[in-house]
């Protein structure tokens, strides 16, 4: 069932309580180095602000104690980026739902903007059901709009128990434009992908994507894995490799993926293996399976890119979720970054092409390709489970159209 939007609501003198994803990455000295997650929001807020109503934002950043303020995780440098982004002073509140974050709503003028502070400072937002910690929050404004996708297979309380609190007291609970978006790709991509159907996934453990590569291989037409779990496959199949990244304890479970994937399932070939984890070590590739005592594989061979590269071109569907290799250290960024071309050149030959957030997102963005794919997903997680074909009940609770 289709969600109501922001643009379905009047906004004229209405305070927003908006629930965004402002967890970015920040440097020693405190400076946001990727902004893109608060870039990502603007359009629900401009859509708020340009219609005549007030926003009150809230996020977490980081994974702080739980016990009070900390300074390490204040959301004061995303405050200044956000007003920077925006062009006008974004006010931050001391506290969320407390008394500074009440005054300071309840003082907002039609287009101004509030950052409450760090939603993870309080042990109400884990609980879920601290009725003080939720109340402060669900009376502070007159609609809540989620607009968080990295975080909605989180059912903390400003995803979940909040918007609940307000639909009581007849107030609207309404998806931005990002969940909007991102719910739209990943679901039409699972639900009636256009062929064929391309699963692209990389990563550390075969154990983190389990349920993932499960439903793939139900809807998908080829599932292409790389990274480091590939080795697991490889031990399964009963090769050698070496000191590479392994989970013994997956080895059954990997034959068992490998007999019900069939020709389904696609393992690297060739593997690009050093004898230490640095851009200098001596290095081979070698077939896969073939890794010598004493190296580890660090990125799909070139024989394997050029392999995947063939099959993403032709592709209708493209879901990409896990680098190949270690992509932030050359040589080893050569596997994923064949991929990411071919994934782009499939985007022009009319594919729909999906970059499932964390590290793939990073390695698209790290290779220039970001803007020539569909859609480059904010949550890692998130789209995790929605490709496992998982529901989110922090969507389900918003108002239907």
């Amino acid at each position: 069932m289709p969600k109501k939007t922001v643009s379905d609501v009047d906004a004229k003198d209405k305070i927003f309580l908006v629930r965004v994803d402002f967890n970015v990455p920040q440097d020693d000295a405190g400076d946001i180095t990727d902004d893109r997650r608060i870039r990502m929001a603007l359009p629900t807020i401009a859509s708020i602000l340009n219609r005549g109503g007030k926003a009150v934002l809230m996020s977490h950043l980081g994974r702080p104690s739980g016990k009070g303020f900390e300074q390490a995780f204040s959301l004061a440098p995303v405050a200044k980026r956000l007003g920077e982004l925006l062009g006008k002073p974004v006010l931050l509140a001391s506290d969320t739902g407390g008394a500074d974050s009440h005054a300071k709503a309840k003082a907002l003028l039609a287009g101004g903007v509030v950052v409450l502070e760090n939603v993870r400072f309080n042990a109400g937002e884990k609980k879920g059901n601290d009725a003080a910690y939720v109340n402060g929050l669900a009376t502070i404004a007159d609609v809540y709009v989620n607009d968080a996708f990295g975080t909605c297979h989180r059912t903390e309380a400003s995803m979940h128990a909040v918007p609940v609190a307000m639909k009581v007291v007849g107030k609207p609970a309404v998806c931005g434009f990002l969940v909007e978006k991102e719910m739209q790709y990943l679901s039409e991509a699972i639900a009636r992908p256009k062929r064929p159907f391309v699963a692209i996934l990389g990563g550390k453990k075969v154990s983190d994507k389990i349920a993932v590569i499960n439903n793939l291989l139900a809807i998908c037409d080829h599932v292409l894995i790389g990274g480091a779990m590939a080795y697991t496959f490889s031990l399964a199949e009963g090769g050698k490799t070496g000191k590479s990244l392994v989970e013994k304890d997956k080895i059954d479970l990997a034959k068992q993926l490998i007999a019900q994937g069939g020709t389904k399932l696609v393992l690297p070939v060739d593997t690009h293996c050093a004898d230490d984890f640095s851009a200098s070590a001596n290095k081979q590739i070698v077939k896969a399976g073939q890794i010598p005592d004493g190296f580890e594989g660090l990125d799909i061979g070139p024989d394997t890119a050029k392999q995947y590269a063939a099959i993403i071109r032709s592709a209708g569907t493209v879901v990409w979720n896990g680098p190949m290799g270690v992509f932030e250290m050359p040589p080893f960024d050569a596997g994923t970054k064949t991929v990411a071309e071919a994934v782009a050149q499939a985007t022009a030959k009319g594919a729909v092409t999906i970059i499932g957030g964390g590290d793939s997102a990073a390695a698209i963005e790290q290779m220039g390709y970001a803007d020539r794919v569909s859609h480059v997903s904010t949550g890692g997680g998130a789209s995790l489970e929605m490709l496992e074909g998982k529901a989110f009940e922090t969507v389900a609770v918003l108002d239907d159209k």
